[in-house]
């Protein structure tokens, strides 16, 4: 009896063993997918599934948001681990980061996701500071070198159409922004020389559609709007990962 129950926890470990390992990628590119201020790469879960599921390497970025060189250096190293040619993520304050870290050649082509997209000799700063019919973020004044939003308004400014309660507890787990992420200027705009896409959110209230409609000209983008709060992610991950999917189609 002993034997029967040991041979049957051992195939049961087996099963789950190999349930458990992922499938080895089978799509041309590899995607690196960039979170911005406030959060943390978590935000990206339910993409990063979809697509792995779809057969793409899938690499996440971690960034510190203390300051801009910290969070390109982070990405840069992210990119170097990518086994194939490129496809740059970026959401929110991670755009400005692929603005900088996508200039390695590695990188084939920039996805923005209601992101920020700075030109060389320009700050998020400026970009997040621009007069908007919308208005602006509801951003607290720094405090101690470090920006956060108002926990109170986080989840309309941010998440409104996310879950409740996991908008709520984004508010309550913020992770602050560095100044010398906002204020530093880019020293390079990779999307100057490289094919972009940007996911417009229309219903934004951290970087307003009149904003993002400007700097995704500027670009010469190929634009697509969505109806959704700034956490696209969360609330319409299938449309992200079907946005993300078509830009890496169209890598050569």
């Amino acid at each position: 009896m002993k034997h029967l129950i040991a041979g049957m926890l051992m195939a049961i470990a087996t099963v789950s063993s190999s349930e458990a390992q992922p499938k080895p990628p089978t799509q041309p590119v590899s995607i690196v997918l960039v979170h911005g201020a406030f959060v943390d790469a978590s935000g990206w879960k339910a993409v990063y599934d979809s697509l792995t599921h779809d057969g793409y390497e899938v690499l996440v970025v971690q960034n510190p948001t203390i300051t801009l060189e910290g969070d390109v250096a982070a990405t840069r190293r992210v990119i170097a681990a990518a086994t194939k040619p490129v496809v740059l993520v970026g959401h929110s304050y991670g755009g400005a980061v692929i603005t900088e870290a996508g200039t390695d050649p590695k990188v084939r082509s920039l996805v923005y996701i209601a992101a920020l997209a700075p030109d060389v000799g320009e700050s998020v700063f400026e970009l997040a500071t621009r007069p908007a019919p919308e208005g602006g973020p509801p951003l607290l004044p720094p405090n101690d070198g470090f920006i956060i939003v108002d926990p109170a308004k986080f989840p309309s400014a941010f998440a409104p159409d996310a879950d409740p309660s996991l908008a709520r507890f984004m508010a309550a787990a913020q992770i602050p922004w560095g100044l010398g992420a906002v204020q530093t200027k880019l020293t390079a705009a990779a999307w100057k020389d490289k094919p972009v896409s940007w996911m417009l959110t229309t219903e934004d209230h951290m970087v307003p559609p009149s904003i993002q409609r400007f700097m995704a000209a500027r670009t010469k983008a190929n634009i697509v709007e969505i109806k959704s709060s700034h956490a696209v992610m969360l609330s319409h991950p299938r449309e992200v990962v079907a946005f993300v999917e078509k830009a890496a189609a169209g890598v050569k």
